[in-house]
């Protein structure tokens, strides 16, 4: 009887030791919460840009040679046919008069050649010679017209290699850089001077990638200047097609309409309307609250009765810095996690995180930047960080 007693001890205590322990029961872990809520859409971008003009030409002499003057200054206000820059003439005006030498040598071929087939006609028409004879003195004199015509050609292109020694302005306007000094050796096409027509004013900004989709051509703009308090209109003129390789930034040339345009290079501010309209309720969340599941973007939104999370999918209509603007998938009033969403699970206990910092300062909300929204949809943004 005691031995069986033991046995069944003995087994006992063996099945105990090979039973799998009990789970640990999921912690409750604290999480911060905020509530989601609508507020007035603030769709304002504001650039610095520089006024230049639409029209800037580098100027640059037809030929090469040695730079013997330069009569324009940085900053000069120039006239059409104003003359900028000189070359050193000397080697066009021997080319030139080289080239008039041959026109008169083949001026005095062409006229013997003529002599000698008026001459050959009247022989002909007294026939003391063939019409072959006359023939090849009529050949004769067409090769001395056409040496004639192509050494009259040369001369004329000489001369204006010549006259393409001096640089003249071909607009009115003031020179905003000079690209070359006196005894400096120029390449034919080479920049020697910019010029900046008179006329319209452009004022020329950058703007990053995620922004440049809400600007459009002939979009209205508000321009501000720096140096005054003054504020003019204008309008998208161009967008470059692509970004700038060093800054990454797609510039933005927007034309004023203004009779008196600030100054070339001066600072202004442009003020520039997002797609959606002032005014228009978003919703906002912070990115740190939301998580991808698949291809979708989802937040965890907490169940009040069971103090448990579950995962809702949104749609992100743009990202504005730490936040984004939410298209849809969330209605005001409900409480989404916006701290730790990467540790939590479906059906998850939580509870509200409780901070130490005194309620004044916990409660103060950092006003979130403006935004871009896509146009045509009217997408709301959250109200500010706060534990409940």
């Amino acid at each position: 009887m005691k031995k069986t007693v033991v046995s069944l001890a003995s087994v006992a205590a063996l099945l105990v030791a090979c039973s799998r322990p009990a789970p640990p029961e999921e912690p409750v872990r604290a999480v911060k919460l905020i509530t989601v809520g609508t507020s007035a859409y603030a769709s304002r971008y504001e650039y610095a840009g520089e006024v230049r003009a639409q029209v800037e030409s580098r100027l640059g002499f037809r030929v090469g040679g040695k730079l013997i003057k330069r009569q324009a200054e940085l900053g000069q206000r120039v006239l059409a046919g104003q003359v900028l820059a000189q070359l050193d003439p000397q080697d066009y005006r021997l080319a030139f008069d080289a080239a008039r030498a041959q026109v008169s040598a083949a001026a005095t071929n062409r006229n013997l050649a003529a002599a000698d087939f008026k001459r050959y006609q009247a022989l002909k028409d007294q026939n003391f010679i063939s019409g072959a004879e006359l023939e090849r003195r009529e050949a004769t004199l067409k090769a001395a017209q056409a040496q004639l015509e192509q050494a009259q050609s040369q001369s004329a292109v000489q001369g204006n290699q010549r006259n393409y020694a001096v640089l003249t302005a071909d607009v009115s306007g003031v020179v905003t850089a000079v690209e070359a000094e006196p005894g400096q050796v120029v390449a034919a096409g080479a920049p020697v001077l910019r010029i900046a027509a008179d006329g319209v004013r452009d004022v020329v900004f950058s703007v990053p990638e995620d922004r440049v989709a809400g600007l459009n051509v002939g979009a209205p703009v508000k321009i501000r200047i720096w140096a005054q308090n003054t504020e003019l209109t204008g309008k998208v003129r161009e967008v470059a097609a692509s970004s700038d390789p060093v800054t990454r930034t797609y510039p933005v040339k927007v034309s004023m309409d203004a009779k008196a345009p600030p100054p070339l290079g001066a600072t202004v501010y442009v003020t520039v309307e997002a797609g959606v309209p002032s005014g228009t309720p978003v919703i906002k969340l912070p990115s740190s609250a939301l998580r991808r599941e698949g291809q979708a973007t989802t937040v965890w939104v907490l169940d009040k009765a069971a103090m448990t999370v579950r995962s809702q999918v949104i749609q992100v209509a743009t990202a504005d810095g730490n936040e984004v603007v939410v298209a849809s998938g969330l209605e005001p009033g409900m409480q989404v996690v916006s701290a730790g969403v990467h540790v939590l699970s479906p059906g998850q206990k939580v509870s509200i995180y409780q901070s130490n910092m005194p309620s004044a300062q916990e409660g103060r909300a950092q006003a979130a930047p403006d935004s871009i929204a896509k146009p045509g949809s009217a997408v709301p943004a959250a109200s500010a960080p706060g534990a409940k």
